[in-house]
């Protein structure tokens, strides 16, 4: 018992050492190789059960939709966008994973690169554009990871698009194709029409486009013997009338829940050399910079919904004082992204235990 405090924060400092050698590197490229080697470690039975002892964290469940969650952290949409990396997610102690976004078909995304560091505001840009395998190759991913480890308590949800070339006007058939496709797979599903990184995706977050989304969803979801949780994520770039509408939705279309945020389009307040962020362009900003305006849309949906919808909290948590800030705005389960990338593998343990 005594050791595991020693042995966190030998990884913790191990990692910030190694993250300066990784950050001079492209992060993309980055990503893969590192997943990659946990993914060789974990293949190891002993090496797996060491590994999930060390980064074990406090056991602080949260019970949501007959969903039993472990711990309130969670791993957001877009870090594992295929379902490659469950079992290596399972063992660093996060609760729930959201893997996606997958679209119907497989696309490559944009050209690359396409994600990039701002070490100076602790933060990214990505535009990666759903580049994913597609909803097949995320099904039977799932299905062997269920398979091979039936014991796991991991909660995964299917955050889910639509594919690039796919016409607004059309945009609800592909939700529902993977939504049927990944049915039997995930615990919940979230729609995403948030991304900006997808030509005219954020359209579809106006109520018509939403309620055409919503309600083929729900009529396909309630026919279901078992119906699954679907949840709304959106971005921080909302006004307050559009955010009304979203309550209103949520509320009509009695959504399971709501992920705030998504990434920004804002540059503003950054500490990076303006030239080079130019110099970057295009693409959802995510960490420490939004985390303030995300913690506000939270609090804004809470109020306006009267805490009849539950909420994710996403957008800027490094520590356990962000998630209780997210906690204390209304949600009920926090995830992590970029800090995962800045905080390294203890995050999970770190934030728990710090709560």
């Amino acid at each position: 018992m005594h050791q595991q405090p020693f042995i966190s924060f030998y990884l913790r400092n191990m990692y910030a050492t190694l993250r300066n050698i990784l950050f001079r590197y492209d992060a993309e490229q980055v990503h893969h190789f590192a997943m990659h080697r946990l993914q060789n470690a974990c293949s190891f039975g002993p090496m797996r059960s060491l590994l999930a002892g060390y980064f074990a964290p406090k056991s602080k469940p949260v019970s949501l939709w007959g969903l039993q969650f472990r711990n309130p952290i969670g791993l957001a949409a877009g870090f594992d966008k295929n379902a490659s990396y469950l079992r290596e997610l399972d063992v660093l102690g996060f609760s729930h994973v959201e893997i996606g976004t997958v679209t119907p078909l497989a696309q490559p995304g944009n050209d690359q690169p396409r994600l990039f560091r701002l070490p100076a505001d602790q933060a990214l840009i990505n535009r990666m554009g759903f580049n994913n395998e597609g909803m097949d190759a995320a099904k039977r991913r799932l299905a062997d990871w269920r398979n091979r480890y039936p014991d796991a308590t991991m909660i995964v949800g299917g955050n889910i698009g639509k594919n690039k070339l796919t016409p607004n006007e059309e945009a609800a058939s592909d939700y529902v194709k993977c939504f049927n496709t990944l049915f039997n797979e995930v615990d919940y599903f979230v729609v995403n029409v948030s991304s900006p990184n997808t030509p005219g995706l954020r359209e579809l977050q106006e109520r018509p486009a939403l309620e055409k989304i919503f309600g083929e969803l729900q009529e396909l979801n309630n026919g279901k013997a078992q119906p699954k949780p679907i949840l709304l994520k959106i971005a921080p770039d909302l006004t307050h009338a559009q955010l009304d509408e979203i309550c209103g939705l949520s509320l009509q279309m009695q959504l399971s829940g709501l992920v705030a945020t998504n990434t920004t389009i804002s540059r503003e307040g950054l500490l990076t050399d303006r030239n080079e962020v130019e110099t970057i362009g295009a693409g959802g900003l995510s960490g420490k910079p939004v985390r303030k305006r995300s913690t506000e849309v939270l609090r804004y949906l809470r109020q306006h919904t009267n805490g009849k919808i539950p909420l994710i909290g996403s957008g800027g948590v490094f520590t356990a004082k962000d998630a209780k800030e997210k906690i204390e705005a209304g949600a009920s389960l926090v995830q992590v992204w970029t800090g995962f990338v800045y905080e390294g593998p203890t995050i999970v343990q770190k934030i728990c235990n710090g709560l």
